[in-house]
């Protein structure tokens, strides 16, 4: 194993249309995409796309789209540690305008605890915060053990501030702020003082506002895509944190900044393609979008 990831399974159903009918009304939607989706679980995909396969744990139920999604995992070779829940998590989410509207429905009753893996071998962990006991317990574990830690702060869960204590790289999104009622630089400050080395505020099409080792406060400016190509901002986040987490295991000697933005070119691939599935970047994706936007590796 050289990567775990924990997080929350869904089926994501992506489409475009220009109107949401109402009552009696129909409509026909102009394209969609299927795929897995969640946050830790979209990032593990990423990793594995790029070239180094993670070990998953994440939530799964036997019914069709439980099954779907473990075809999904064999797919691109990564080893799924289920936990059972009773019914299969669904997103559906409509893209318009550079944002996009969400609708979940959630299954988070786990069955049965959360599996004890070996973690011989592994390098980083990547979590969310779902799973919140199995979140805490690998975070501690892979603290004492010297195994990077990420997190995902994509919102406010029930042990985000405990859980912060154990993470090496914190980059959170500006709904957390919001949530807790701080700026992005305050939060800065926060993540700071729960002895993140490493902490950041994704800002969309603002940028990236993050310290870096040494603690001083960069902005990384999002690259100056058109607005008419880009299509599905959903997933962009997730594809961002997969690929941070896979530029530092490919290349654990580089900074941070040059991590974050190997991380920005995937995310800036994902954005242009409709699902996750189609958003995942290769390496040569990575290098094209790069090599269009001159940005020096």
């Amino acid at each position: 194993m050289q990567a775990l990831f924990i997080g929350q399974t869904y089926i994501d159903v992506v489409f475009l249309t220009d109107h949401m009918p109402t009552g009696d009304e129909k409509h026909v939607a102009t394209d969609y995409a299927v795929s897995f989706g969640g946050n830790a679980v979209t990032a593990a995909f990423c990793c594995a796309k790029l070239g180094i396969v993670p070990d998953l744990i994440a939530t799964a139920a036997n019914d069709w789209l439980g099954r779907m999604f473990q075809d999904m995992c064999a797919k691109y070779a990564i080893s799924l540690h289920a936990r059972k829940v009773n019914q299969s998590s669904l997103s559906f989410i409509m893209p318009k305008d550079g944002k996009r509207a969400i609708v979940r429905c959630r299954d988070d009753e786990h069955i049965h605890p959360f599996p004890i893996l070996n973690l011989g071998g592994c390098r980083a962990l990547h979590i969310d915060g779902h799973q919140p006991d199995a979140a805490i317990h690998y975070a501690k574990v892979c603290r004492e053990a010297g195994i990077l830690t990420s997190l995902d702060g994509g919102g406010l869960r029930t042990n985000t501030h405990e859980l912060l204590e154990f993470i090496d790289v914190a980059i959170v999104a500006e709904r957390l702020c919001e949530q807790m009622d701080l700026t992005p630089e305050k939060m800065l400050d926060y993540l700071k003082s729960r002895g993140c080395k490493i902490g950041g505020v994704t800002m969309g099409e603002k940028g990236l506002l993050w310290y870096n080792e040494t603690g001083a406060v960069e902005i990384m400016p999002a690259m100056p895509i058109p607005r008419e190509r880009v299509i599905d901002t959903n997933g962009a986040g997730d594809v961002f944190h997969g690929a941070y987490v896979y530029s530092y295991l490919a290349h654990p000697g580089k900074s941070w900044r040059e991590h974050f933005d190997f991380a920005r070119a995937a995310s800036t691939f994902k954005i242009q393609r409709l699902g996750n599935e189609a958003g995942l970047p290769t390496l040569v994706d990575i290098a094209k979008v790069r090599h269009e936007f001159e940005v020096k590796a």
